[in-house]
């Protein structure tokens, strides 16, 4: 639960008070209603796959973007297997990976254009 508390409120445009998240998208390891009981009392609606059900809930199409993007940082060795002891060695490098990425996809992106 301290995770859930520990999420910074989503920023809305400027001017509006920030606020929490709406929804909370879970895979059916976190299928059971104390989680859902502990998501509802901070205000979030939980959007958690039940067990035993068809697989097709559109969860996936929301995942597939954050799995996307651990996929791409895993192209970098030093964050696939992490070498530094200094978290913040490893903080530069994360953002390194990011940037370098960002790059490539907006290079790719001239090119189809141009």
């Amino acid at each position: 639960m301290l995770l859930i508390e520990a999420v910074p409120p989503v920023r809305g445009r400027r001017g509006r008070p920030r606020r929490r998240p709406d929804r909370l998208y879970a895979d059916r390891g976190y299928d059971h209603d104390k989680y859902r009981k502990q998501v509802r009392a901070v205000g979030i609606t939980p959007v958690i796959a039940r067990r035993g059900t068809e697989h097709g809930s559109g969860l996936g199409v929301h995942r597939w973007v954050v799995e996307q993007s651990f996929a791409l940082l895993h192209w970098f060795r030093r964050l696939r297997i992490r070498w530094e002891n200094r978290d913040d060695i490893h903080e530069v490098f994360l953002i390194l990976g990011c940037a370098l990425i960002c790059w490539r996809r907006l290079m790719g992106l001239r090119r189809s254009a141009g």
